[in-house]
């Protein structure tokens, strides 16, 4: 039997460990710890026997309550749809001017969707929907498809480029990447675009390019650059760019153009939020 040592001082069997003249009593756990250790362990045996607990191949242990704090939430997020859906039934079937004049309904619409717009549009359009390079400033007043709110609930619906059948999107020639244009041609009529914005800009290629542009552009840019919202070209007259401006970026833009998608929203969006997403774009200030 092994020797059992006393410490001297205390009276306690020490656990026979010793660090360097330092030896640990063996004293045992105060009662009201184990007790309060024994009620943990019921505890989380009862709880796994009454709630979801243990996951397996195909599912979870459903539990005798059979409660789900997942399902409990969806059913909450459900039945405030619905409850928001009632309170607003009438921005589905009205139309936008009808919503307009109703005090109480377009303020629905604009605080539901100016919470659209931060779940979805934010990340792209930014926070204050002032945009970024490859993202409109919607605040602007500069519409590539009309700023009125019909035409902008017409793009969050179908998108740009997007998946939808009836896209928005009229993709602009490769001038360069495709051989439409030769490179000191596309250097002229970049050089008569730079002036369509500013008309202080001197270059001796103005004049070629201005003939190229006629030749070329003035399809869907118009023969004076003030664009078309129809075909969603831009107007290059305004000061408002949807890349940074220069003349670079015009004649990268000429040679291999950036096209830009956008999502179609019909589908992911209910037709309330839809409808109050595009009110609060054109509310932002720089709707038609």
């Amino acid at each position: 039997m092994a020797h059992r040592e006393i410490d001297q001082h205390s009276g306690v069997e020490t656990t026979g460990h010793d660090w360097d003249g330092l030896k640990e009593l063996n004293n045992p756990l105060p009662k009201w710890w184990l007790y309060l250790f024994y009620a943990c362990i019921v505890w989380a045996i009862g709880y796994w026997v009454l709630y979801p607990a243990w996951p397996g191949i195909s599912g979870y242990t459903g539990g005798l309550l059979g409660h789900s704090n997942r399902l409990e939430a969806l059913s909450d997020v459900a039945s405030a749809t619905a409850n928001r859906n009632a309170g607003a039934k009438d921005i589905e079937t009205l139309p936008f001017d009808k919503i307009e004049a109703n005090p109480a309904l377009l303020q629905f619409a604009l605080a539901n969707g100016k919470a659209a717009f931060a779940n979805n549009c934010a990340p792209c359009h930014g926070a204050g929907a002032l945009g970024s390079p490859g993202y409109p400033n919607l605040q602007a007043g500069d519409w590539l498809w009309g700023g009125k709110v019909d035409d902008i609930y017409q793009t969050i619906r179908v998108g740009v480029r997007s998946t939808s059948p009836d896209t928005r999107g009229v993709p602009m020639p490769a001038f360069g990447k495709d051989g439409i244009l030769k490179k000191d041609e596309i250097n002229d009529v970049a050089d008569f675009v730079m002036t369509l914005s500013d008309p202080a800009y001197k270059a001796a290629g103005v004049a070629h390019g201005k003939q190229i542009f006629a030749d070329n552009c003035a399809s869907c840019h118009g023969e004076a650059g003030t664009g078309n919202q129809e075909m969603g070209a831009k107007n290059l007259t305004t000061k408002v760019h949807l890349y940074a401006w220069s003349k670079e970026t015009v004649v990268a833009q000429i040679t291999n153009p950036k096209l830009g998608v956008m999502p179609t929203w019909e589908g992911k969006l209910d037709p309330i939020t839809l409808k109050s997403l595009a009110i609060y774009v054109h509310d932002l200030g720089g709707g038609q």
